[in-house]
């Protein structure tokens, strides 16, 4: 009888297994980890595990996969006090969706990632989001919000690349 491996090995090979974009054996990996997570009662982990295997899900280009992943991890980030993660669980859940086209649905979940990251004062995650954010406008006709967004996005970001530069000046 063979033992499973521990759930930071498995996590260590999805991570791994992410870096040479062998997503699907990611996902594998992560989903195991959080799985093993989970059997522990280790529930923040398990939530980080299944936001891992979300984004290795969406990279294989199984966004309904992806998105059933995610679903209510912002809540475990939420009841353990970890607003940032909680952030970043809304905006996994939100790129599946954008990526299921369901355009709304996940302006509404950035925007809530959005305010998270604006109360708790991240000036790292909140430029992409924002960026998330002024795509998602366009794409729904609304080309002065998403002017706006891109704005705001521009000004907290530290290093601009060109093309970022060109937009500022615009």
């Amino acid at each position: 009888m063979t033992e499973n491996p521990p759930p930071e090995s498995l996590c260590e090979l999805g991570k791994k297994a992410f870096q040479e974009e062998d997503y699907p054996n990611a996902a594998q990996q992560f989903e195991q980890a959080a799985l093993s997570y989970e059997a522990a009662g280790e529930n923040i982990l398990a939530a980080e595990m299944w936001n891992n295997c979300s984004v290795a899900r969406l990279k294989a280009g199984d966004a309904r996969e992806a998105l059933e992943m995610v679903r209510g991890s912002d809540q475990v980030f939420a009841q353990a006090g970890n607003p940032q993660k909680q952030a970043m669980a809304l905006g996994n859940q939100a790129a599946a969706l954008e990526a299921l086209h369901k355009y709304n649905e996940a302006l509404d979940l950035y925007l809530q990632s959005n305010q998270i990251l604006k109360e708790i004062g991240d000036q790292e995650l909140r430029p992409y989001v924002l960026q998330c954010i002024a795509g998602l406008q366009l794409r729904t006709g609304r080309q002065l919000e998403a002017l706006i967004s891109s704005e705001v996005a521009l000004d907290m970001k530290q290093n601009l690349s060109i093309r970022e530069r060109v937009l500022k000046k615009l």
